[in-house]
């Protein structure tokens, strides 16, 4: 990967960890939209999806939801000493 990389310059890697937690919003987001709208149906072109997809949003926006967190901050945090211990480590790795 990094020799690609090397040869890429253009190309730049970035690293989120996967426990982010405006990421995993994000991502449930997208599972619902998927499952909820976009395979219940088929769509002609990309106009048409795109219309499925802001009706979608507009009725989500209708009547919104509050996430509530379940984890505690403790966890939390503990969840981010690991993940950078682990970036440390692989970044150990890269620069040898």
């Amino acid at each position: 990967m990094q020799a690609w990389l090397g040869k890429h310059p253009r190309f730049v890697m970035h690293f989120t960890p996967t426990s982010a937690s405006w990421l995993n919003m994000v991502e449930r987001f997208f599972r619902d939209i998927s499952e909820n709208r976009i395979r219940r149906d088929s769509f002609t072109s990309v106009r048409e999806l795109e219309m499925a997809i802001d009706l979608y949003v507009e009725h989500h926006k209708a009547n919104p939801k509050p996430f509530i967190w379940t984890a505690s901050a403790n966890d939390i945090l503990a969840k981010v000493t690991r993940a950078k211990a682990a970036l440390a480590r692989v970044a150990a790795k890269v620069t040898r």
